[in-house]
């Protein structure tokens, strides 16, 4: 069973102000892919984000997606958050993820999530939209099980 977390990056759905609905979203789709998952982490963009980053990983969470904080306004932060916690980086993913989404709305080429694994956590940034939710999963959905497979030393025996 993956263990998987939802961490939302968002200044207004942590103050209340309205609703997140890409979380929720992201739940759904990662138990429709077999994950045990509770309900999403909504956390302010910035520091936050990194905290409950390695909450995730503390926990010994497989796979954490985070929504939002990933675009060039001056509070996205996401990524230099996640970057911090990170151990390296998967470029294909998240370069899977903006191709995947621009043909439909050309804005995403001005996402700047990252994918990566901390410890043997993979983390994945996803822009904080349903339409961003869905389009991650769409681009995870074929890889995730084999990832984590992977993280966990999958094939190869580990030395000693």
């Amino acid at each position: 069973m993956i263990r998987a977390r939802v961490v939302v990056a968002s200044n207004r759905a942590a103050a209340g102000v309205y609703a997140d609905t890409s979380g929720p979203r992201l739940v759904a789709g990662l138990r429709e892919l077999g994950c045990q998952v509770d309900e999403p982490v909504v956390v302010p963009d910035g520091e936050p984000v990194a905290s409950a980053l390695r909450q995730a990983l503390a926990d010994g969470v497989d796979v954490v997606l985070t929504s939002g904080g990933t675009g060039v306004t001056p509070t996205d932060r996401t990524p230099e958050m996640t970057r911090a916690v990170l151990d390296y980086e998967i470029p294909g993913i998240a370069e899977a993820i903006r191709a995947h989404s621009r043909a439909s709305v050309p804005t995403a080429a001005l996402s700047r999530g990252l994918a990566g694994v901390a410890g043997r956590m993979l983390v994945v940034n996803l822009p904080g939209s349903t339409g961003g939710a869905k389009d991650g999963l769409a681009v995870l959905g074929p890889i995730l099980a084999h990832t984590v497979d992977q993280l966990r030393g999958g094939d190869h025996p580990q030395p000693g």
